[in-house]
């Protein structure tokens, strides 16, 4: 089998490339990405691409599976470069699959697709993927998974398959998920348990994590297994502010939503950090997921507790720790975070 991965150098691409090393029906894997990294992974050749205007066709052509995982979450305050990227590159990515004559296409869509939900009990696949209108993130993953459903209906010989993820962590990821979502002012020493003393408790602060390793093996058994349809990507157990607490040494402290995302909306106006509001209204609004279908049906079940993937995370934080893609690099901020800075914290990409 020959798979090409599309996004291959973030979190979740090197996560699947390390997975599909020991998988004995995966001959070769090309990974595309817009800059090719240093390292390197078994069977895995690069090739470098934009899916938002490179010809892909090429590229596509005599492989059995498409993994599409690229996207772009900052610059935050350019919006139609995201749109022009995630959304837009989304669907050239899905005429490039139908018209190489690609058999399957593997999608991924998110948590964050689906409209406000429970936090009292996991919803299954049927939930609505209308996202959450407020976060830039949620209005675009809801976008491509309405265009990916025209695409499934005007290719019913295409298998289609997506994953909808809760959040991803791995130690590897720290240095790029410090660049998206805190932006260079964050101290990494202090990102250690012994000095946070406490957490916001805030009733709809009810989310679920995954450590990447564990999603890189739910994308190589969705692009090898005859399975179609979407699936839900989490583990054990729902982090809250009493658990937080307890994998955190700290204590919670009453907190509102409302003063959050206030606190959030303040913060990225001054440039002070990249994250804008809506993120603070998608982790409060999304449901939790009930993924009972990929442990039936994809035959996949995480070894890292949410608990477990929360810490190693936190750990590379502090150290900070990354890998040698330019996603994930600790380098790729440049000197004392001086790109990131000149950047505008969030107004252009750093590359």
């Amino acid at each position: 089998m020959r798979l090409v991965v599309l996004g291959a150098t973030g979190n979740v691409g090197t996560s699947l490339l390390r997975a599909v090393a020991d998988d004995p029906s995966i001959a070769s894997v090309l990974g595309i990405a817009r800059r090719r990294p240093e390292i390197e992974f078994a069977k895995t050749e690069w090739a470098v691409a934009d899916m938002a205007s490179d010809d892909l066709v090429p590229l596509f052509r005599g492989a059995d599976a498409v993994v599409h995982l690229a996207w772009l979450i900052q610059p935050s305050r350019d919006l139609r470069k995201l749109w022009q990227v995630n959304v837009e590159g989304s669907t050239r990515v899905f005429r490039a699959v139908a018209e190489a004559g690609v058999p399957a296409l593997v999608y991924a869509s998110s948590v964050g697709a689906y409209s406000r939900g429970p936090k009292d009990r996991g919803v299954d696949e049927s939930w609505p993927t209308g996202g959450i209108p407020t976060s830039f993130y949620a209005r675009h993953k809801a976008e491509v998974e309405r265009r990916l459903d025209t695409f499934e209906r005007d290719h019913p010989d295409v298998r289609v398959v997506r994953l909808r993820p809760a959040l991803i962590f791995k130690r590897e990821a720290a240095s790029g998920v410090r660049r998206l979502f805190t932006g260079p002012f964050l101290i990494n020493p202090l990102v250690r348990p012994s000095l946070i003393p406490f957490v916001p408790d805030i009733a709809e602060l009810r989310f679920q994590a995954v450590h990447s390793y564990d999603v890189g093996q739910a994308y190589r058994l969705a692009a090898t297994s005859d399975v179609r349809g979407a699936f839900n990507i989490a583990a054990d157990p729902v982090l809250d502010p009493e658990g937080l607490g307890k994998a955190l040494g700290a204590r919670p402290v009453r907190f509102s939503g409302r003063a959050l995302r206030g606190l959030a909306a303040v913060t990225w106006r001054l440039h002070l950090q990249p994250t804008p509001p809506g993120w603070i209204d998608l982790a409060l609004g999304t449901p939790l997921l009930d993924w009972a279908r990929a442990r039936t049906e994809l035959g996949w079940a995480p070894k890292w507790s949410s608990t477990e993937a929360l810490l190693d995370l936190l750990g590379g934080l502090r150290d900070g720790a990354g890998i040698d893609t330019p996603p994930l690099s600790p380098k790729t901020g440049g000197p004392a975070r001086a790109k990131e800075i000149l950047a505008g914290v969030g107004e252009k990409e750093v590359t």
